[in-house]
């Protein structure tokens, strides 16, 4: 028998659950390890600040099972907030059964009856294929843009 798959608003409850899981998805997919409190911080703040973004949880029977972040950026020439889809992270045994699909299914409607909302947007490593065919799977199609970053690492 499935389990059903309930996708609900993260709270800062949450905070260390999702930190873990954060934790993992650096790990499992760069081989970066974070720090523990900086990221558990970092959870709890963009909790507090929901004009910032917000946590999504996916749960069967009560356990949270994957979890994804959403930020907002700004779109001058869509007059409207792309929502970036971040730290995607499902439990090793659970990934295959419809986790991702789900929660990318929840961010989707909320996103298209959301005012102001233009598009969803997601970030991948580019050696995760399986991820990647997952994302295009369910829709989503690579952009012509490539992704740089300077980062200010402050502890």
């Amino acid at each position: 028998m499935e389990h059903q798959i309930i996708v609900r608003n993260a709270t800062i409850a949450d905070a260390a659950e999702i930190s873990r899981f954060n934790i993992a998805m650096a790990w499992e997919t760069e081989q970066k390890r974070l720090n523990k409190s900086l990221v558990e911080e970092g959870v709890k703040v963009l909790c507090r600040t929901p004009e910032h973004g917000f946590y999504m949880a996916a749960e069967i029977d009560g356990l949270m099972v994957g979890t994804l972040m959403i930020t907002k950026e700004w779109s001058d020439w869509r007059n409207g907030f792309f929502w970036w889809i971040q730290s995607v992270y499902v439990l090793p045994e659970y990934r295959r059964r419809g986790v991702y699909r789900k929660l990318y299914a929840t961010i989707k409607t909320m996103a298209a009856e959301k005012e102001g909302v233009c598009g969803c947007r997601l970030y991948v490593e580019k050696e995760n294929i399986l991820a990647q065919q997952v994302y295009s799977k369910l829709g989503m199609e690579e952009t012509r843009y490539k992704i740089l970053e300077e980062s200010f690492d402050r502890k």
